[in-house]
């Protein structure tokens, strides 16, 4: 089983950047599968960004060209890159992972079993 836990979060300007991290610890976090999602208050959760083992990654819509999903292994951690942060990013961000290869469902919630408890991402306009 792995746990997850989130830094990074902040208030930032329209424009700015963030970098999410998700640290992973109790299992080995290069062979699962890995995703961001957000949830803003009134909405349900979404997903923003999700990868494979096999490199493979899927971007929301509305962030695509902006977000970055990476990890790096050898320090058991995820990333997410956010440029050019907009007032409608805001929310709360949750890594996600799962042991399964999940493929075209990535940005799909109810694959991913572990779940961090998420940081607060506000954009101010």
């Amino acid at each position: 089983q792995v746990q997850l836990v989130e830094s990074g979060g902040g208030s930032v300007q329209s424009g700015g950047s963030l970098r999410l991290s998700c640290a992973a610890s109790g299992s080995t976090f290069r062979y699962y599968s890995v995703g961001w999602f957000r949830q803003a208050p009134g909405k349900e959760r979404e997903g923003v960004a999700a990868s494979n083992s096999d490199g493979s990654t899927d971007y929301a819509e509305s962030v695509k060209g902006r977000f970055t999903i990476s990890q790096d292994n050898a320090k058991n951690t995820l990333f997410l890159q956010m440029n050019n942060l907009k007032p409608e990013d805001t929310a709360i961000y949750y890594c996600a992972a799962s042991r399964i290869y999940t493929g075209t469902w990535r940005l799909r919630e109810n694959v991913y079993p572990y779940w961090g408890q998420g940081t607060q991402v506000t954009v101010a306009s």
